[in-house]
C-alpha cells in the first residue's frame, strides 16, 4: 500500500492523480476514498494513517514535525520513503529551510527504511505568483537578475514520484536531480509570457532588500528567507541542468514555453519555493 501526504497541494495531488485510489494523508477531509485525516505536529494521528503501508511518498514543507513522521513510519513497518527534498539540502546552507531538509534527510537515511529523494530545481509554478503584478502593471520585478536557472514544473516532479512508488526498490538509496529542458532567466519568462498572453511584459530588475520588502508588504511568507534563495539563483545556484526525469520515467520534461500555455491562465497552484 501507498500513502502520500500533501495529497491536497500542487505536487501531492498530482502524485495520486497518477497513482489512482492510495491512502492519503491530510490536515481537512476532501471526499477521498482512501484518506486518513492527520497533522505531522500530531504524532497520534500518524499511526492510523501508516499502517498497513509500504511505500510512503513524504512531500511538505521542511518542518521537523517530519523527523516525527519517519520515526512512525518505521514503526509501523513501512519499507521504503520517497521524499521530495532541495538540491542544495546542506548542513552550513544559508537558507533556513535547505538546512532542515538536510536534517529530515540524514534522519531518514539513518531509519533503516530504503529511501529515494528527489531534489528539484526551482518550480516554474513560482512563477504564478507574478500575475497580479503583470496584470496590473505590465511586467514584474525580481532579485534573481541574470541567473540561469533549470526550473521544473512541479507536475513532473510529482510524475517521478508516481514512477517511483510504484516500484522502489530499484530505485533504493538513490537521489535523483530534478531540472526541466533548458535553463531559462527571467528576461526568458517575460518573454514567452507576453508570447502567450499577446501583450508586452516587463523584467524590472531589483535588489535583494527592495524584493524582500516587495515580499513583505505583500504578505509573503518566509519573505526574508525566499529573498535569499532569489540571491542565489542570481549568483548561479539554479543554473544546473539533469537528465534524471528521463532517466525515472523514460519522457520528457515540460519546457518553459509549455508550462505558461498550460497554466497562465490560471490552473496551476504555487507550491513553496525549493
Amino acid at each position: 500500500m501507498i500513502l502520500v501526504t500533501g495529497a491536497t497541494g500542487k505536487i501531492g495531488s498530482e502524485v495520486v492523480r497518477l497513482l489512482g485510489p492510495v491512502r492519503t494523508l491530510v490536515r481537512t477531509p476532501s471526499g477521498g476514498t482512501d484518506e486518513v485525516v492527520g497533522d505531522f505536529d500530531r504524532p497520534d494521528t500518524l499511526d492510523a494513517a501508516l499502517r498497513g503501508v509500504d511505500t510512503l511518498v513524504l512531500i511538505g514543507p521542511a518542518v521537523a514535525s517530519q523527523l516525527t513522521v519517519l520515526d512512525r513510519a518505521a514503526a509501523n513497518g513501512v519499507r521504503h520513503v520517497v521524499r521530495v527534498t532541495n538540491h542544495k539540502a546542506v548542513d552550513d546552507s544559508p537558507v533556513t529551510r535547505r538546512r532542515v531538509h538536510a536534517r529530515i534527510d540524514a534522519h531518514l537515511k539513518a531509519s533503516g527504511m530504503e529511501y529515494t529523494l528527489l531534489a528539484p530545481n526551482f518550480f516554474m509554478q513560482n512563477l504564478l505568483a507574478l500575475a497580479p503584478e503583470i496584470a496590473a502593471t505590465g511586467g514584474f520585478s525580481s532579485s534573481v537578475g541574470d541567473g540561469r536557472i533549470g526550473m521544473i514544473d512541479a507536475r513532473d516532479v510529482a510524475a517521478a514520484a508516481a514512477t517511483i512508488a510504484t516500484a522502489p526498490a530499484e530505485h533504493a538509496g538513490r537521489t535523483y536531480l530534478l531540472t526541466g529542458p533548458e535553463l531559462v532567466t527571467f528576461a526568458d519568462v517575460a518573454r514567452e509570457w507576453a508570447a502567450v498572453t499577446g501583450r508586452p511584459v516587463e523584467y524590472r530588475r531589483i535588489s535583494a532588500a527592495e524584493h524582500q520588502a516587495v515580499m513583505e508588504s505583500n504578505g509573503v511568507p518566509e519573505a526574508g528567507s525566499n529573498a535569499q534563495v532569489f540571491e542565489l539563483l542570481a549568483a548561479g545556484d539554479g543554473a544546473w541542468l539533469s537528465d534524471d526525469f528521463a532517466a525515472v520515467t523514460g519522457g520528457s520534461p515540460r519546457g518553459l514555453g509549455a508550462f505558461l500555455a498550460d497554466c497562465v491562465g490560471g490552473k496551476c497552484r504555487t507550491p513553496r519555493l525549493p
